[in-house]
C-alpha cells in the first residue's frame, strides 16, 4: 500500500507508482494485451505528482498499479467533525477528465449532504464538473464540505433542518455519530486482532 501525506514525499510517492507500474509490465504475461497510456492515466498520473494535501488529509493506494481507484482520509481540525476520521472511496472513470470522480464516503456520518449509503451531494462532483478540475479541487471540495456543510442542497433532509434550525442540536447528533463510528470501529480492531491472534 502506498500512502501520500506529509511523512512521505510526492516524489517518493511517484517512486513507488513508477516501480510499481514497471514491475508490472516485466511480469505482463506475453499473451496478454498490452495496455497503453490513456489520456486519463497519463493526467491522473500528473495530478498526483502535483497533489498538494492540506495536513488533514492522506491518500491511500490499495494498489500501487491502480491510480484510478483510491482512499482518501480527512481528519477536519475545526468545525463540527473536529477530531474525526472520514475515509472516501474515490473512482477515477476511464472517460477522466471529461467525466468527474465517483466518491463515497466510507465513513458513517450525519451530515446534510451525505446520505446513510455514502452517496455525497458536491457540485464539483455532478453538474458543475469541468475538465480543468483536478483531483485536488475534489479534495479541497471534500474538505469544504466537512468544514461547511451546505443545508440549501441536502441528500440528508433531517440533518439540514436541524442543521438551519438547531445547530446545537445537530453538533449533538454529530458527535453522537461519531463516537458511534469509532465504537464500531473500535471493536472491528479488536475483533480481527484476537481472530488473527487465534490463526
Amino acid at each position: 500500500m502506498i500512502w501520500a501525506n506529509d511523512q512521505l514525499g510526492h516524489e517518493e510517492v511517484l517512486g513507488y507508482i513508477r516501480l510499481g507500474l514497471a514491475t508490472n509490465e516485466k511480469v505482463r504475461n506475453a499473451d496478454e494485451p498490452k495496455r497503453t497510456a490513456s489520456a486519463a492515466l497519463i493526467r491522473i498520473t500528473k495530478e498526483i505528482k502535483e497533489l498538494s494535501l492540506p495536513d488533514t488529509c492522506t491518500i491511500k493506494f490499495p494498489d500501487p498499479d491502480d491510480l484510478f481507484d483510491f482512499k482518501l482520509t480527512i481528519s477536519p481540525a475545526e468545525g463540527y467533525y473536529k477530531n474525526g476520521t472520514f475515509v472516501f472511496d474515490v473512482k477515477v472513470p476511464s472517460d477522466y477528465p471529461y467525466e468527474p470522480p465517483k466518491v463515497k464516503c466510507e465513513t458513517e456520518i450525519f451530515h446534510p449532504n451525505i446520505d446513510q449509503e455514502g452517496n455525497i451531494c458536491l457540485n464539483i462532483l455532478r453538474e458543475d464538473w469541468k475538465p480543468v478540475l483536478s483531483i485536488d479541487a475534489v479534495v479541497y471540495g471534500l474538505q469544504y464540505l466537512l468544514l461547511e456543510p451546505n443545508p440549501h442542497d441536502p441528500l440528508n433532509p433531517a440533518a439540514a433542518e436541524m442543521f438551519k434550525f438547531n445547530k446545537k442540536s445537530f453538533a449533538k447528533n454529530v458527535r453522537k455519530v461519531m463516537k458511534s463510528y469509532e465504537v464500531t470501529a473500535l471493536v472491528k480492531t479488536l475483533y480481527q486482532y484476537v481472530h488473527n491472534s487465534n490463526n
